[in-house]
């Protein structure tokens, strides 16, 4: 008998992507239609590939409940848990980093749900804002008012931009470059894990020793994608802060490898998801 994946084969070599007309409209229909693909695939090999579920492309690598018929993320109640899902799966569909720094930049950015304008200017250009962080619109407007993430001010609010910035097809809720400094805490005590109660979707962290190649990793810290752009790069001594921002913390490690050329490391005791569906609790089960 042929293959269970053989149906879905042919599906996959049926997707086709329009022409887009212009550059940025050429970003976001690559990555979209890579993710198209790539989930004919992840649901077409689900039945036999229970035993790394968790991980799936199409999954949400974290424990989820149900809270008012809204599926939300049972340890970061903050988090757009759609437009996670979405985000990874972009990222995922991504090709190769290596390219020009401005169009790898850009590759990050539609991936991540964000428009490339002025507002998005220092996303993943300098040491601090490398934290891709998808949060639900009820929480996009906290401020940092009781001043709970070091180093930031009371008065930070993104609500705004965020509204204006997220690319609106991924799902409710809003997309961020947040800062990454507080990412070296366990547990990290950042402006996604803090201000907003969110996990990152992703966090963009340069590899010591030479900080030409960086590293995406996932809020446990295990690595997605790594490239080594060319061209004018962020300057070297944010790339270094960067690292420096996350160094001895569960977020180093995969920049560590990349940069000595090794194979990502494997996390046993990362906080992964479940395979079932996400649990009904109400309102005083979940803690809130």
């Amino acid at each position: 008998p042929a293959p269970a994946t053989s149906g879905a084969l042919c599906m996959f070599s049926a997707v086709r992507c329009p022409q887009p007309a212009s550059r940025l409209t050429s970003i976001v229909a690559a990555v979209t239609c890579g993710a198209l693909r790539t989930g004919v695939m992840a649901s077409a090999t689900a039945a036999t590939t229970m035993a790394g579920c968790g991980a799936s492309r199409g999954a949400y690598p974290f424990e989820t409940i149900v809270r008012d018929g809204v599926e939300v993320d049972a340890k970061y109640p903050g988090t757009a848990v759609e437009r996670l899902r979405a985000v990874l799966g972009r990222v995922h569909a991504l090709g190769s980093l290596d390219g020009q720094w401005p169009e790898v930049r850009s590759q990050l950015l539609a991936a991540g749900g964000l428009k490339e304008d002025y507002s998005t200017s220092h996303a993943f250009n300098d040491d601090n804002h490398c934290d891709l962080t998808t949060m639900r619109g009820e929480v996009s407007f906290n401020a940092n008012s009781d001043g709970a993430v070091a180093a930031i001010s009371r008065r930070n609010q993104l609500g705004p931009h965020i509204e204006k910035a997220s690319l609106p097809e991924l799902g409710a809720g809003g997309s961020w470059s947040t800062c990454t400094n507080g990412a070296h805490m366990t547990p990290p005590s950042d402006v996604a894990h803090v201000q907003f109660s969110s996990r990152i979707a992703f966090k963009l962290v340069w590899a010591p020793p030479e900080f030409t190649t960086f590293v995406l990793v996932d809020d446990e810290g295990r690595e997605l994608k790594r490239g080594t752009p060319t061209g004018r790069l962020p300057p070297l001594y944010a790339r270094q802060r960067n690292y420096d921002l996350v160094k001895g913390g569960k977020y180093a490690p995969a920049a560590e490898a990349a940069g000595a050329g090794q194979p990502p490391p494997v996390d046993d005791k990362a906080d992964v998801g479940h395979c079932a569906a996400p649990a009904a609790m109400d309102d005083r089960a979940a803690g809130a």
